[in-house]
């Protein structure tokens, strides 16, 4: 089976709110305040991959667009037996959104060739649109089935177990098919080993730029052009504290009484 990844670099949500601030002429997360990490749901995606690799056979391929740094995600795939790593760089297009990271992977997918499972993170960490997936199936058309947590080989082909707003669907299907992957117990993901962290700065990367599969920056604008992020603020949370007084208990209380009336009041 070959299984295609598709991972994203994101500032690391679990920095501390003292410490995050804002790129506010480029709109986006200043990079100094956080540190880049793989997106958790594209982990729980690799995880569901290596565990299928490791069930049934065949080879996992990562994919990444991203501006340089993004080769860690890779090098950390590898790490846990990724076979294969392709990383298109993003020259500085600084807001590509899930429409113009559709148009790029779609067509470095094209590139690679054919799959039989491609498989994404249900949504990043960082803008959280979930629509890279659905957006790539459109682009290939191919089938797609979204918050999967639980994926198996059958003689039919894939078992798919996944998430909806009333209960849990199941389906089968015969490939290949786009899936996005939600967390769950299963597909946790694991640690790599130093000796394969090690081993895995000295495999080869597929490096290519936007020409090298067929795009250029106006192009990928252009798919991205139905998103313009206009603001970004840190929200500011305002609280303020009024005690209630009174010479015993039972003036407290009929004043905290009068007191919810007027606020009730004025709502």
């Amino acid at each position: 089976m070959k299984i295609l990844v598709c991972l994203k670099q994101i500032p690391d949500p679990e920095v501390a709110p003292r410490d995050f601030r804002l790129d506010e002429n480029n709109l986006i997360a200043d990079p100094a305040s956080a540190g880049l990490v793989t997106n958790i749901f594209c982990e729980n995606a690799l995880e569901t991959a290596l565990q299928l690799k490791e069930a049934a056979g065949g080879e996992i391929t990562v994919l990444t667009f991203g501006p340089a740094e993004a080769e860690d995600v890779l090098r950390k795939a590898l790490a846990v037996r990724a076979d294969h790593a392709v990383h298109v760089i993003n020259p500085g297009l600084l807001h590509p959104g899930s429409s113009g990271a559709a148009c790029v992977l779609s067509a470095a997918i094209r590139k690679l060739g054919s799959f039989d499972l491609l498989m994404f993170g249900r949504e990043a960490g960082d803008w959280g649109e979930g629509q890279t997936a659905g957006l790539v199936a459109e682009h290939l058309g191919l089938p797609f089935v979204a918050f999967v947590d639980s994926l198996q080989t059958t003689e039919s082909g894939l078992h798919i177990v996944g998430q909806t707003d009333s209960g849990r669907e199941e389906l089968t299907a015969a490939g290949p098919v786009v899936v996005s992957i939600t967390n769950s117990d299963a597909n946790v993901p694991r640690i790599p080993k130093t000796r394969d962290i090690m081993m895995a700065h000295r495999r080869d990367i597929t490096t290519w730029s936007l020409e090298d599969i067929d795009l250029t920056e106006d192009l990928v604008r252009e798919a991205a052009g139905s998103v313009e992020v206009t603001e970004l603020f840190i929200p500011e949370k305002d609280t303020t504290c009024e005690f209630i007084t009174g010479d015993s208990a039972d003036e407290r209380i009929d004043a905290f009484a009068r007191r919810i009336v007027d606020v009730i009041g004025s709502i």
